[in-house]
């Protein structure tokens, strides 16, 4: 029994050493984690602040994400990406520069193109393909007219609601 566990630990080894990516992430910073920050995470990562590009579910204090992320982050204090897919679940706050496809879920939630749900106190997108907004101040930046393209879009700021399509 030894010797089979011992071979399979020694494959898992050999085939992670032939991948880009790796399957596990654990980091204190960007700087001092296990995997350097530019490594590509397919699994799972463990963070007080992390930052690469993934495909995984992270869990930390800090999720960062760079290039074309997706998967789940569940960060304590806040998550950000430059492009992601999937869900971003914070108590303070979620930032996305490019493109968020999914859930963003905090207190203040931020995407430059979104595509998809933000729930919180105050939502923010610079532009929108398909979104919804719900929270007490929303905002659609890229929505410039009042009321004027129902029911495609409500307003370029709203309470409560706002929505683009």
């Amino acid at each position: 029994m030894k010797t089979v566990i011992l071979i399979l630990i020694g494959c898992l080894f050999a085939t992670s050493a032939f991948a880009e990516s790796r399957s596990f992430q654990a980091s204190l910073t960007p700087d001092i984690a296990i995997e350097a920050k530019t490594t590509h995470i397919n699994g799972f990562t463990l963070n007080v602040w992390g930052e690469n590009p993934q495909s995984a579910i992270a869990l930390g204090i800090v999720n960062g994400s760079t290039g074309n992320s997706s998967g789940v982050s569940l960060g304590a204090l806040a998550n950000y990406a430059e492009n992601y897919k999937g869900a971003h679940l914070s108590w303070i706050a979620n930032y996305t520069s490019g493109q968020f496809s999914g859930l963003q879920w905090a207190a203040f939630n931020y995407a430059g193109n979104l595509h998809g749900l933000q729930l919180g106190f105050i939502n923010y997108a610079e532009a929108s393909d398909q979104g919804v907004q719900i929270g007490l101040i929303n905002v659609m930046n890229q929505t410039k007219e009042w009321f004027t393209r129902l029911p495609n879009e409500l307003a370029p700021g709203m309470v409560l609601v706002n929505w683009r399509f």
